[in-house]
C-alpha cells in the first residue's frame, strides 16, 4: 500500500501542477507582472523541479503543515480540521442505512417476499438517478412544498439533537439512494449463487427455519463482495461527497473541494486528492482485514 500510495500522490501532484499552471500566479492574480511572478517561483521554490518540490511538501505533509489556501490566506489544515467531522458523520449516516436496508430487506424472508419487487425498482432508481436530480426533488417536497424539513445548510450538535438530525435527513438520504441500490444489485446476485450450495441445503433439511438459514447461513458468505464495495465508497467519501454537499450547503469535505476547484486554490485541492487516494488504499487494506473476520473459511 505505501509504495502505492508515494507513487500516486506524487502523480497527483505532477498532474495538478501541470494543469493549473504557475501557483505563483494564481496567488498574485490577473494583474501579476513576470518580475513578481518571477519572484514569487523564488521565494517559494516553485521553479524547482517537480521530484524537489513534491519531496518538500511530503515532507511538511507528514508533519501536519499542508500550506496555506490562496483564496482564504488560512492553514489548510484548520480548514480540514472543520470540514472533515461533518464528512465522516455525513458518511457514516449515509452509508450505514444503505448497507442496513440493503442487507435486511433482501435477507428477510417475508422482506423479500413482500416488497421484493419494490425493493428493486427501488435499487434501479437510486443508481439511475443523479444525486442533484433526487436533492433537489426531495428539497422541491419535503421543504418547499410540505414545510417538514429545513431547506439546506447544517447544525452542529451543540445546536442541539433535534434540529442537527433534521438537517441530515434529506442529504442522507440522496447520498444514501445510490449506495442502497449498488449493494441491493450485489448483495443480492451474490445471495442467490450463495444460497444454491450444498451447505444451505445441508442446513435447510436439518430443520432450521428460513430465517435462521439465512442470516447464519447465507449472509456471512454472500456479504463479502458488499464488504468490498463498501469499503471502496467509504475511501472515496473521505474526499468529500462532493454533489450532495454542494446540493445542501454542507460544510464538508466535498464543498470545499468544489469551491477550490473554482478559485483554482492549488493547495487545497491537492490536499483532498491525496486524501482521496490514501482513503481508498487504507480501505482496501480494511476490507482484506474484514474478510477474514467475516468468513470463518479465510482464517482457517
Amino acid at each position: 500500500m505505501l509504495p502505492s500510495v508515494v507513487l500516486l500522490t506524487f502523480l497527483l501532484f505532477a498532474c495538478v501542477t501541470g494543469f493549473l499552471g504557475s501557483p505563483a500566479a494564481m496567488m498574485l492574480g490577473q494583474d501579476a507582472t513576470p518580475d513578481a511572478i518571477a519572484q514569487i517561483n523564488r521565494q517559494y521554490g516553485f521553479d524547482r523541479p517537480i521530484l524537489t518540490q513534491y519531496l518538500d511538501w511530503l515532507g511538511r505533509a507528514v508533519q501536519g503543515d499542508f500550506g496555506r489556501s490562496y483564496a482564504s490566506k488560512q492553514p489548510v489544515a484548520s480548514m480540514l480540521g472543520g470540514a472533515i467531522p461533518v464528512t465522516l458523520e455525513f458518511a457514516a449516516w449515509a452509508i450505514g442505512l444503505a448497507v442496513a436496508t440493503s442487507l435486511i430487506l433482501n435477507s428477510l424472508v417475508w422482506a423479500r417476499r413482500a416488497v421484493g419487487a419494490a425493493t428493486g425498482v427501488l435499487a434501479v432508481l437510486g443508481i439511475t438517478v443523479p444525486n442533484f436530480i433526487l436533492g433537489t426533488g426531495l428539497i422541491y417536497l419535503f421543504s418547499v412544498r410540505l414545510r417538514w424539513l429545513p431547506t439546506t445548510g447544517w447544525m452542529p450538535w451543540s445546536s442541539g439533537v433535534g434540529p442537527h438530525l433534521l438537517h441530515l435527513i434529506m442529504p442522507v438520504l440522496t447520498l444514501s439512494a445510490f449506495y442502497f441500490g449498488s449493494y441491493t444489485m450485489v448483495y443480492r446476485a451474490s445471495y442467490r449463487t450463495v444460497g444454491r450450495q450444498t451447505f444451505v441445503r445441508v442446513a435447510q433439511a436439518k430443520g432450521l427455519s428460513e430465517t435462521e438459514v439465512s442470516f447464519r447461513h447465507v449472509l456471512p458468505n454472500a456479504v463479502l463482495p458488499v464488504v468490498t464495495y463498501v469499503g471502496i465508497s467509504l475511501g472515496q467519501l473521505v474526499g468529500g461527497a462532493v454533489v450532495a454537499e454542494s446540493v445542501f450547503s454542507i460544510p464538508g469535505i466535498g464543498r470545499l473541494f468544489v469551491n477550490a476547484i473554482g478559485s483554482y486554490d492549488f493547495p487545497v485541492i491537492l490536499v483532498v486528492g491525496m486524501m482521496i487516494l490514501a482513503g481508498v488504499m487504507v480501505m482496501n487494506v480494511a476490507v482484506d482485514i474484514a474478510y477474514v473476520v467475516i468468513n470463518p473459511q479465510l482464517r482457517a
